[in-house]
């Protein structure tokens, strides 16, 4: 079972923490069991229970009705809400409680309706990588089991494969090596990445996780592609990155390198000219659609 501090599930919910102790106090919503040194803290039962009240609080629905309700009725409310309503913030927080229920039919359903309103890419945009960032946060602190990570990204992971498979590049679309240094195998954003590209024309080779930079010099010396694409979120070492992107310049000489990621966004590094930053998805979103001027 996983734990949550208080400030969780104000990250998670967007209701403040006091209004949370509040609540807390006067309903007598929650019975958080303490730390040794005294601090509060939540389980999964507690973190559905205010995701659920946060929905219907958004729709209307006063807080002296919402803790009247049987929790059947609350969950039939809100599941009603998700699955009608356009609102992002719903989504997300009906794709918390999928992950904390490890519930794979209603993940899938969430996001084919998501997919259905706005399409594949403004989901991605607008709800999972929203989503994914929220829990990425839990993750790095621990909040939240390493399994429940694991099962969401999986199936997101199957849903980006899916999409790009069924997104025709052109014939005379410019060439994109993307890949992941060695040691690196957070994939999703280069996997989306890759479904952008795709769908704008572009022709694409994805190399995936850990690929080591001798290997794929190789590659690039039989391909001569326009563009190459990695992303750096846990690897190289911080200490090595800068030598790594001056290793990307002088390797790919002939070829525009773009780099992305937390290892570099917002770093005090130097770039060669051939290599440039990627800040933002709405900058790989700019690049795609240059890319696709050129192509039409």
């Amino acid at each position: 079972m996983s734990v949550y501090s208080i400030k969780d599930l104000e990250h998670l919910s967007g209701i403040k923490a006091h209004t949370i102790r509040i609540w807390e106090q006067r309903y007598d919503l929650f019975s958080p069991q303490r730390t040794a040194t005294n601090i509060r803290f939540y389980n999964d039962e507690d973190l559905k229970l205010i995701l659920n009240i946060a929905t219907l609080k958004d729709h209307g629905f006063k807080i002296s009705k919402i803790v009247a309700m049987p929790k059947d009725l609350l969950a039939e409310e809100v599941q009603k809400i998700s699955f009608e309503d356009r609102s992002h913030q719903d989504q997300i927080s009906a794709l918390t409680l999928a992950m904390i229920d490890l519930d794979e039919d209603a993940f899938t359903q969430i996001l084919e309706e998501c997919t259905k309103m706005i399409g594949f890419e403004k989901a991605m945009m607008d709800i999972i990588y929203p989503f994914m960032r929220k829990i990425g946060i839990l993750w790095m602190t621990n909040s939240i089991n390493p399994a429940q990570e694991h099962f969401i990204s999986h199936l997101v992971r199957q849903k980006m494969i899916v999409a790009t498979d069924q997104a025709e590049s052109s014939e005379n679309g410019s060439l994109f090596l993307l890949f992941l240094p060695e040691g690196e195998l957070h994939e999703l954003g280069l996997l989306f990445a890759n479904f952008l590209l795709r769908s704008k024309g572009a022709k694409t080779i994805f190399f995936g996780q850990t690929v080591p930079l001798d290997a794929l010099e190789e590659v690039y010396h039989k391909l001569n592609p326009q563009y190459m694409l990695t992303a750096m979120t846990t690897a190289p070492e911080a200490k090595e990155v800068q030598k790594f992107i001056k290793k990307l310049g002088s390797k790919f000489k002939n070829c525009q390198v773009y780099v992305t990621g937390s290892r570099v966004v917002g770093q005090d590094l130097e770039f060669p000219a051939n290599v440039g930053l990627l800040n933002q998805f709405e900058d790989l979103i700019h690049l795609t659609q240059k890319i696709s001027s050129k192509v039409s």
